[in-house]
């Protein structure tokens, strides 16, 4: 007889998570990575929440805002070697995991959950970051941008991701915090969960179909 009070499973064998925003609240090396290159250029710094408002889309993206605030007429092409010797130099300075995200991640793999990393960050920068932070050893896979010839919200990645578990992608439990992340899930077919203290911009996390929205990474283990 099965036990009416057994804890049922988690729902999905697979979660892929964003880094950026989800995980990890790296904004200060970010924002200190955009303000070097500014400087650099000749233009005034900008506030941590003005360049907050600019992650999310990839370091392409970032910068191609800082140009159009600072008025710069160079293009992204030409600075973004500049900027990638920057945002190396500022990667460690003081990232910080979310409360309950070790813990999270800790309950997950107790239950064989298997777990991946699915970011628009450039994928050279991804492992060293998940290492200093201590995390590294709770994924199975590390996608960044470049590793593939799209980038979410592209579906591409998360279909990928799939195909590498040998799962089907409904198998595969998004947890994102932005509008590239809900795009690349509801394209690609697969269950998301949005988180609400990340870098969500303008993006409206409740309208966009997510099976919940969660202020605490530690609320993913409620959904059963």
């Amino acid at each position: 007889m099965t036990d009416a009070a057994a804890p049922r499973a988690f729902p999905w064998p697979v979660v892929l998570f964003d880094l950026d925003g989800t995980l990890v609240d790296s904004a200060s090396d970010i924002a200190a990575a955009v303000n070097r290159l500014l400087a650099e250029l000749g233009h005034a710094q900008v506030d941590e929440a003005t360049v907050r408002s600019w992650i999310g889309d990839g370091a392409r993206q970032l910068i191609t805002s800082a140009l159009q605030h600072a008025g710069e007429l160079q293009t992204v092409d030409a600075v973004m070697p500049r900027f990638l010797r920057h945002y190396e130099d500022c990667l460690l300075l003081d990232p910080q995991l979310y409360p309950g995200v070790e813990s999270t991640l800790q309950a997950l793999q107790a239950e064989g959950v298997r777990m991946a990393v699915c970011t628009n960050k450039p994928s050279q920068f991804v492992p060293p970051l998940l290492a200093a932070l201590g995390i590294d050893g709770y994924f199975d896979a590390v996608l960044g941008a470049g590793d593939l010839p799209e980038r979410k919200p592209h579906p591409l990645p998360l279909r990928h991701l799939a195909e590498g578990f040998g799962v089907d992608i409904t198998q595969c439990l998004m947890v994102g915090d932005s509008a590239a992340d809900a795009g690349a899930a509801i394209a690609a077919g697969a269950p998301l969960v949005l988180v609400g203290y990340g870098y969500r911009r303008d993006f409206d996390l409740h309208g966009c179909g997510a099976l919940a929205v969660i202020e605490r990474l530690e609320e993913l283990l409620e959904l059963r």
